[in-house]
């Protein structure tokens, strides 16, 4: 049986530039649900790589080396191309830790991994942090690399003449895919892992089997987009994972070929914009996130005003030039024999990986920053296997862990810290204070919170220091323990920004070093209500260095960052902290009385 090659489907670039839009939004933060645009992307990459392949092998003329080179043209050159760009951006604007953290995003997306990556380091896809990640949206790119080495497989071992074969292997397939997803109890591994993510890929190729060379009635369709529509661009009562479902059957029933589209879904998919930002979805998905994160690292605290349509029209630019300069170039086996493709790609793949592991070997240090104390002498000395420089601050603040050990017999005062990385940083301010020598220091993590040595530390302990707490916990972690719940002090929040490239971008400026950051709104709230809870007994961080528009430094007066992450200590940060904190309240009776 002899199948012709299917027909250009404008209303699949319509349905890309749907998925590419949102997800575009979602970056800027203008639609929560944007993100949802990946998973239609998943559909439509089941959906068209199962056609091929099924149709190629009834045709027998499906080779897998072939497969590969296609992905290759396809894929490849655009993402090695951009991300050497985003490395050299990336050395020219970032703080060693940054771009440290840049040449391991490189690293992995060119070895199809940068999912594996971003669930071991950034965790949440939602958090603020990754706005500022040039290369946090390849994750996705990995998972459908990773689809795209392994799928094919299938169809050397199966009878591809053999239509429902496939369909029940591929439907098995697709159940144990939905068993994981719902039964997970990792939100992150659901998101980022292919075999949580693998039925919806399949769920598309189904579909492409099902209906190859088949067509149904369109009047389905108008309903299914506007459903598609309303799941991405609004919110409603529904959970994230049901969202994520409908979206995925939406997607997939709007694949169906049909005899006859709608006026609506015409007017919507096939409209000659939407094609054409369908065409150019892949350069506008490397480009745009590039683009959004060394915007707000190097020049816009926040994007508005004009500023987004501006972002816009850079993102479009970018990306036309690249799909007619570099996409469609690499398409054109006539133009790029597979020979120079390849020379093409293992050259730059080999310059991306030698350039990422320089950058690792040096710590990201490709210029001093005093302001971070980090120096030639840092970069001489880094261990890439260690992440020395990267975590010469987070060592600062891990080093309390050593302090987890029972009070001594003494005339010291006996300071009992409870809590995670933020008490840490109390730990440090503690440490740094001219009461350093006087005070015994027992340090607690919060999860370990059992008997019997949480029991005898809380006794012993002449004070107490609880982080960010309501003052019912601790009265009930008082009342638990059976001690006097007046050792107890509770040290409210800090911040200093979101990400401190935007004020490194402005080094050269004269007032650099008298940089301030507006506080937001909610760490006030919560400082003002724990600090009517708690009255003399709390240590308000924020009352220190605050002015009177809500805004506080982002350097101390010895011209140090107080943050490197801008919430946690620097040693510099503590060290300022330390004589800004009225200390005396607190250890000076005590001092007394154990004296």
């Amino acid at each position: 049986m002899t199948i012709t090659p299917k027909e250009y489907r404008k209303d699949i670039d319509g349905l890309r530039a749907i998925a590419v839009f949102s997800v575009i939004l979602f970056h800027m933060d203008f639609i929560k649900n944007g993100y949802l645009g990946v998973d239609v992307f998943f559909v439509i990459s089941g959906y068209l790589i199962t056609g091929i392949i099924f149709n190629e092998s009834l045709n027998n003329k499906f080779s897998i080396a072939a497969f590969y080179l296609r992905r290759i043209r396809r894929i490849l050159p655009l993402v090695l191309i951009t991300t050497l760009i985003t490395l050299l951006l990336g050395i020219l604007f970032m703080l060693p830790n940054d771009l440290e953290n840049l040449s391991h995003s490189l690293f992995a997306t060119d070895l199809f991994a940068n999912n594996i990556l971003e669930k071991i380091t950034a965790k949440n896809y939602w958090a603020t942090s990754n706005n500022y990640d040039p290369l946090m949206h390849t994750w996705s790119l990995a998972v459908e690399e990773q689809f795209y080495l392994i799928y094919p497989l299938l169809f050397l071992f199966i009878n591809t003449k053999k239509k429902n074969l496939i369909i029940l292997i591929l439907s098995i397939m697709t159940f144990f895919s939905l068993i994981l997803f719902f039964n997970s109890n990792s939100e992150t591994q659901k998101f980022y892992f292919l075999q949580f993510r693998f039925f919806e890929l399949s769920i598309g190729g189904i579909v492409a089997i099902i209906f190859n060379n088949n067509s149904i009635s369109g009047r389905h369709k108008p309903f299914l987009l506007l459903l598609l529509l309303l799941l991405i661009f609004t919110n409603g009562f529904i959970t994230n994972d049901a969202r994520l479902i409908l979206i995925t059957l939406s997607t997939a029933a709007l694949l169906m070929p049909t005899s006859s589209n709608s006026i609506i879904s015409k007017f919507i998919l096939e409209n000659k914009i939407a094609v054409g930002i369908g065409k150019i979805s892949f350069s506008l998905y490397m480009w745009h996130q590039i683009i959004l994160a060394f915007t707000r690292y190097h020049f816009l605290l926040k994007i508005d005003a004009c500023f987004p349509y501006l972002i816009l029209l850079i993102i479009f630019s970018l990306s036309i030039a690249s799909y007619y300069f570099i996409e469609k170039p690499f398409r054109n086996k006539n133009l790029i024999k597979n020979k120079s493709l390849l020379i093409f790609v293992g050259f730059l793949f080999l310059i991306s990986v030698l350039a990422s592991y320089f950058v690792m070997s040096i710590g990201g240090i490709v210029r001093e920053v005093p302001e971070l104390n980090f120096t030639v002498a840092d970069r001489k000395a880094n261990d890439i296997f260690k992440n020395q420089v990267v975590e010469k601050h987070i060592n600062y603040n891990k080093r309390i862990h050593k302090f987890d050990k029972p009070f001594e017999k003494n005339n010291k005062i006996k300071v009992l810290v409870i809590g995670n990385s933020f008490a840490r940083d109390w730990c440090n301010v503690l440490l740094e204070s001219k009461y350093d020598d006087s005070i015994q220091l027992s340090y607690i993590e919060e999860k370990d919170n059992k008997k019997p040595i949480f029991d005898t530390r809380l006794n012993e302990a002449d004070v107490i220091f609880i982080v960010e707490a309501r003052k019912l916990d601790a009265i009930n972690l008082s009342t638990k323990y059976k001690f006097n719940s007046s050792k107890i002090w509770n040290i409210g929040p800090k911040n200093f920004g979101v990400q401190n490239g935007i004020f490194y971008s402005n080094r050269k400026k004269k007032d650099y070093f008298q940089q301030t950051t507006l506080l937001h709104s909610s760490i006030l709230d919560k400082n003002n209500l724990l600090k009517n809870e708690w009255q003399n007994h709390y240590v308000d961080l924020i009352s220190t260095v605050i002015n009177s528009e809500n805004q506080v430094p982002v350097f101390t007066p010895d011209n140090k960052f107080i943050s490197q992450d801008c919430i946690h200590f620097t040693e510099a940060g503590a060290k300022y902290f330390a004589n800004l904190v009225p200390l005396s309240q607190i250890f000076d009776s005590l001092k007394k009385e154990s004296e």
